[in-house]
């Protein structure tokens, strides 16, 4: 099985990291975006969910083969727009933005007050430079250095991203929904929500962060999709 495995906002494809080391070692071919067009180090070249779509559908289409596309938090904005492509096969959302039609992720977004979140006159979002904070929310299960290390790692995402709606296509494939019940950053009576509607729906016990925290649980889920 192929896995094209989409990363979430304020880090990269390095986030998937053991998880797809963990699926390459049990046979699978994975393909990671490395960095999505709106995230990255350079405001003035950051890109919308429009430029991700297209990023990540260029991705899927030179597979050339059937593959399962997994979005992480925002990912899932991206996995939404290809929900009619015909080489998905499986769509999965991890704790993972999940839109209708013509809803933004400030739409979905949980209406709790977002401390962790710090936005820039340039345009862009960014993690709460407190590590503390963002560790509680994002990661808690990681060690202070090994999060510290994950914190530094992050970058810049353009909040254009958040305002473009999805155009909701029909599904022409199953979707796979994985709730984590210790998330503090998409909180998981929102996931539930999000949840609703979709063909299996799994819950796991991990924060935010769960590709990082739980890559083995998220590697073996993975590979029984079929």
């Amino acid at each position: 099985m192929d896995y094209v495995l989409v990363h979430g906002a304020f880090y990269g494809g390095w986030s998937w990291q053991p998880v797809a080391d963990a699926l390459r070692a049990l046979g699978h071919d994975v393909h990671v975006v490395a960095q999505l067009p709106s995230g990255g180090a350079d405001p003035a070249r950051l890109g919308d969910l429009a430029a991700d779509v297209a990023h990540v559908r260029a991705l899927v289409d030179g597979v050339g083969r059937e593959v399962v596309l997994t979005g992480h938090s925002y990912g899932g904005m991206v996995v939404a727009e290809l929900a009619d492509h015909p080489r998905v096969r499986h769509s999965v959302f991890l704790a993972a933005f999940r839109p209708k039609r013509g809803q933004t992720l400030l739409d979905i977004r949980s209406p709790h007050p977002v401390e962790w979140v710090e936005s820039r006159e340039d345009g862009t979002l960014h993690v709460t430079a407190d590590e503390s904070i963002a560790r509680e929310v994002l990661a808690a299960d990681l060690d202070e250095p090994v999060f510290a290390a994950v914190h530094g790692r992050g970058g810049a995402q353009a909040a254009v991203s958040y305002t473009r709606p999805s155009s909701g296509p029909e599904h022409t494939h199953p979707v796979i929904y994985v709730v984590c019940e210790r998330d503090k950053a998409i909180f998981p009576a929102d996931q539930e929500k999000m949840a609703d509607g979709a063909d299996h729906v799994v819950r796991l016990d991990a924060p935010h962060l769960v590709p990082l925290t739980h890559p083995r649980e998220v590697a073996e889920l993975l590979a029984g999709v079929r």
